[in-house]
């Protein structure tokens, strides 16, 4: 008469290194923080913390706030502070940062204003 129905388990959300892109389109303009455990690409503009695997703010997108990510490819604007593993600033990049990194790329042209410290190996 009863019977106990198994319900499936939820989809994890994936954490692997082929996990998911998202576009912030450059007609978005958000205020908050984001996190994401695959990429975040920005073409719009952010006002607030990032916590991501890989990011990338492109020539028009914005970003103004804390930023933690594995891997930073900045050709827009950034302000705030950032921690990354890989940093790789285009000639369009305009910085004004406190930046940790443990490796980094700055191409010809770039405008910088801040800080850069090398992160302590474990």
């Amino acid at each position: 008469m009863f019977s106990k129905t198994d319900t499936p388990a939820p989809t994890p959300r994936p954490t692997s290194p082929n996990a998911a892109k998202s576009v912030l389109g450059s007609d978005l303009v958000i205020t908050g923080d984001v996190t994401s455990t695959g990429s975040v690409e920005i073409h719009g503009q952010l006002d607030g913390n990032l916590n991501a695997r890989g990011l990338v703010i492109g020539n028009e997108g914005v970003v103004n706030g804390t930023v933690s990510a594995e891997t930073l490819e900045v050709k827009g604007k950034l302000d705030g502070r950032v921690s990354t593993e890989n940093l790789t600033l285009r000639a369009s990049a305009v910085v004004q940062a406190d930046i940790t990194y443990a490796a980094t790329s700055i191409e010809s042209g770039a405008v910088i204003q801040g800080r850069f410290t090398l992160a302590k190996k474990a």
